[in-house]
């Protein structure tokens, strides 16, 4: 394993995108959000997704030189023309046209057709909330779930993302509608991990704790069981109608997962409540999920967010540590 600052992964980033074509500011932005991820411990979409990233360019999938058009515009609500721009340049463009249009009216809904890969999705739910604004996004994937009860990949582990703001460290809940992402088994799998909990089946169809194993039958649990399976497919359908874009079936016609479907709704938090109501309210929740007695001695009660901030804290005090191989792979590019 190697230790980086988090300085040295923006340079590198920065100077990969620089050489495949990105401008100076959507290498700065795109490095940050790469940068930011891995510092937070998100490897599995920081680090470890960059060559896949880059690699998306060089087929051909990713387009650069685009900027998104506006299709569509009722009110506080926007459609978009992603054009197949790069994932985290158009996520950003549109999480902040949403955040404008809720500061202008309450609330801004923002659905973007011709997407691709956003990365970390907790990457917009975060600057919403750094904006004081509520957030909730979403995006479609290609097949690489099985709905409840099926034995092949049919439906998305589509992404969801929830953001509160908070003063003393904003609530944001990032996950998949798998029971762990693909990125995440893949980490594991690279560091020779098992999971912690069942999270797919193998091909001749036993629950497993291997994620290699799950990656290769594509058999992934959905969160919650059928509940998580209803959810994908309610996703799906919500991107894809707001969108009037490429729907989970669609996406897997495609000989890559590219022009995918995108949500990002804001509202904003002054227009809700007052500063203090709001800080009541939340904390209300917070303090009640966390007061709870923890099951093991000396353990504490995390909620959406607070061990993303622990992290990078740590991380940014004490360096990052990576993969090597992948690492050295990157430092070969430049």
């Amino acid at each position: 394993m190697a230790l980086v600052t988090y300085s040295q992964l923006v340079d590198v980033f920065k100077q990969i995108l620089s050489d495949s074509g990105f401008s100076e500011s959507e290498s700065e932005l795109c490095a940050k959000i790469f940068a930011d991820s891995t510092a937070d411990g998100y490897h599995s979409h920081g680090i470890n997704r960059f060559p896949v990233f880059i690699k998306t360019i060089t087929d051909g999938y990713v387009q650069l030189g685009v900027q998104p058009e506006r299709e569509l515009a009722l009110g506080s609500f926007e459609r978009w023309d992603g054009k197949l721009g790069a994932g985290p340049l158009n996520a950003d463009f549109c999480i902040k046209r949403a955040i404008e249009l809720a500061k202008e009216s309450g609330m801004g809904c923002v659905a973007l057709q011709n997407g691709s890969h956003w990365m970390r999705g907790g990457t917009y739910g975060w600057m919403a909330a750094e904006a004081g604004c509520i957030a909730l996004c979403f995006t479609n994937t290609s097949p690489n779930m099985p709905t409840w009860g099926a034995k092949e990949a049919n439906t998305g582990n589509n992404p969801l993302i929830v953001a509160v703001p908070k003063e003393e460290g904003h609530i944001v809940l990032d996950m998949s509608l798998s029971q762990f992402s693909y990125g995440k088994m893949e980490n594991l799998a690279m560091n020779g991990k098992d999971l912690p909990f069942p999270g797919g089946y193998t091909s001749e169809g036993e629950l497993s704790t291997d994620p290699q194993a799950i990656l290769d039958s594509k058999r992934l649990l959905p969160t919650g069981y059928w509940k998580g399976s209803g959810l994908s497919i309610l996703v799906d359908l919500l991107v894809t109608l707001l969108s009037s874009g490429k729907s989970t079936a669609k996406i897997g016609e495609m000989e890559a997962e590219y022009g995918l479907s995108q949500v990002f709704i804001c509202f904003d938090a002054k227009q809700m409540n007052t500063d203090n109501k709001h800080k009541e309210l939340v904390d209300e929740i917070i303090n009640h999920v966390t007061n709870a007695i923890p099951e093991k001695e000396g353990g504490t009660i995390e909620y959406p967010g607070s061990q993303t901030r622990k992290r990078r804290a740590q991380h940014m005090k004490d360096g990052i540590v990576v993969n090597d191989d992948v690492w050295n792979k990157l430092l070969a590019r430049i």
